[in-house]
């Protein structure tokens, strides 16, 4: 009994390896002659002819979207650079674009200051900062690139 219980255990082993080794070689034999150069920045960059990509043919993901934004002319997609207060008031408050539910905002509220006074806004609300000044986020403009 011990030996057939072996013996199974030892062909199933053994018949693994073997169909590993062989769907290995298979697979690094059959790569054939090398074919027709692939164009990487098909879909990104018109080309007439195939060449090292640049660095938006490279590009993925936010660096991308970052790049195609400064070619059409947005020195800011991601709505970071600072912004200018208004008046300030609850009337007509310092308006901060933002694309997500809430933002966090810093505001200098004297010129000479190097205290930055951190506050969270959240859409549909206006707030004000220690120094009275009033924040509303609304959203920012959907840019396809």
């Amino acid at each position: 009994l011990h030996l057939a219980i072996m013996a199974a255990v030892l062909w199933r082993t053994s018949s693994r390896v073997f169909k590993r080794s062989f769907s290995i070689a298979a697979v690094r034999c059959s790569g054939g002659p090398p074919s027709k150069p692939i164009d990487e920045h098909r879909g990104k960059v018109p080309s007439d002819g195939v060449s090292i990509p640049d660095s938006l043919g490279h590009s993925v993901g936010p660096e991308r979207y970052e790049l195609l934004a400064q070619e059409s002319g947005d020195n800011d997609p991601f709505n970071l650079k600072v912004v200018k207060r208004t008046k300030g008031t609850f009337d007509d408050p310092t308006i901060v674009t933002g694309y997500e539910k809430k933002r966090t905002v810093g505001c200098i509220c004297e010129e000479d200051s190097l205290i930055i006074n951190w506050m969270v806004l959240h859409k549909g609300e206006q707030k004000r900062c220690e120094c009275g000044y009033w924040f509303k986020i609304i959203d920012a403009p959907v840019r396809d690139y």
